[in-house]
C-alpha cells in the first residue's frame, strides 16, 4: 500500500481528521455547521481514540472524536473513508456502549442519561437517496408524528450528496471541503468558518513534529498489518497441518502402520514430522498409535 505524504492527506484520512479535530475550536466549528447550532459550546477539548468497553470480555470500540457540550449532550464524530454496509448497526452498538458508560451506580432514574449525537461522515451514500444528510430519531410506527424523545440522534453525512437545495450551503461546502481539503476550494467558498478550519489543516501539515508522528503512526500500522498477515499465515499452516494429521491417521488405521511409517508413505518432510507429532499428542491421540 502506497503511503500518502502528510501534505497529500485530506480530512477523509483518519490521521489528519483526528489531528485537526483535536483542536477544540475546530471540533466546535464542525459540530456547529453540521447541526446548524451556532451557539453550541463544548465543555472541554474532545478526546480522540476514546476507548469504550462495558466488560473485559466484550468487544470495545475506539470512538474517533468524543466530546460533551455545555448542555451535557455527548457527541461522537466518526470518519469512515472506506465503504462498509454495517454502519447502521455499528452506530447502534456505539450508542449502546456510550449509554452504558454514562450513569453512575445508584442513579435511580434513566432520565439522567445524557442526550447523545453520533455523527458518521462518509464519501459514499449509505442509503442511496442522494442526500448529504440522513438524521435518525426513534418514532412510533402507528403515528409517525409521535417521537420516542429519548435524546438519541444518529446522523449519517454523505460528501457526495445531490440535494443541494435541502441543506445549508455551509454544510454542503464543509462536506466537499472534507473530501478535497484544498485551500483554493476553502477560499472559493467565501466561508470564514471553513477557511478557519483550513488554517489549522495548514498548521498541522507544516508542523515537523506532526510529520514525525505521522511517520511513526504509519510504521506502526504497517507492523500491525504485517503481524496480522503472519498470524493469518500461521493459522493457515495450522489448519493445513490439522488436515495432514487426519490423512496420516487414516493411513495408520487402514494399513496398520506406525505414525512414522504413515508419514513415510505420504512423503511428509522431516521438518513437519515433529510438529505433527506434537499436534498428535496434544489431541490426545497417542493411545491409538501402533
Amino acid at each position: 500500500m502506497k503511503r500518502k505524504t502528510l501534505s497529500e492527506l485530506t480530512l477523509m484520512d483518519k490521521f489528519l481528521f483526528d489531528e485537526v479535530m483535536d483542536y477544540p475550536e475546530v471540533h466546535e466549528t464542525v459540530l456547529q455547521i453540521i447541526l446548524g447550532q451556532d451557539n453550541l459550546k463544548l465543555l472541554q477539548q474532545g478526546q480522540t481514540e476514546k476507548e469504550v468497553r462495558t466488560a473485559p470480555w466484550l468487544r470495545s470500540v475506539r470512538l474517533d472524536v468524543y466530546a460533551v457540550d455545555e448542555d451535557g449532550t455527548v457527541y461522537d464524530t466518526e470518519m469512515q473513508a472506506g465503504y462498509r454496509n454495517d454502519l447502521a448497526k455499528r452506530s447502534r452498538y456505539y450508542q449502546g456502549l456510550i449509554d452504558s458508560s454514562m450513569l453512575e451506580p445508584g442513579v435511580s432514574s434513566f432520565n439522567e442519561l445524557n442526550n447523545t449525537c453520533i455523527i458518521m461522515i462518509t464519501p459514499f451514500d449509505l442509503f442511496g437517496e442522494g442526500r448529504y444528510r440522513y438524521t435518525f430519531r426513534e418514532y412510533c410506527d402507528e403515528n409517525k408524528d409521535l417521537s420516542l424523545n429519548d435524546g438519541a440522534v444518529r446522523i449519517f453525512l454523505n460528501t457526495k450528496g445531490k440535494n443541494d437545495e435541502e441543506v445549508s450551503v455551509e454544510l454542503r461546502d464543509l462536506l466537499h471541503y472534507i473530501e478535497c481539503t484544498d485551500g483554493e476550494f476553502a477560499k472559493k467558498t467565501g466561508n470564514e468558518r471553513i477557511q478557519k478550519i483550513h488554517t489549522y489543516v495548514d498548521r498541522i501539515k507544516t508542523n515537523e513534529q506532526t510529520g514525525v508522528k505521522y511517520m511513526q503512526t504509519w510504521e506502526e500500522k504497517l507492523m500491525i498489518r504485517e503481524e496480522g498477515r503472519e498470524e493469518g499465515r500461521e493459522e493457515g499452516r495450522e489448519e493445513a497441518r490439522a488436515l495432514l494429521l487426519v490423512a496420516v491417521q487414516n493411513v495408520m488405521e487402514k494399513l496398520n502402520l506406525s505414525m512414522e511409517q504413515a508419514m513415510d508413505v505420504l512423503g511428509i518432510p522431516e521438518d513437519e514430522r515433529e510438529k505433527l507429532h506434537g499436534l498428535f499428542i496434544a489431541r490426545g491421540s497417542a493411545a491409538i498409535e501402533k
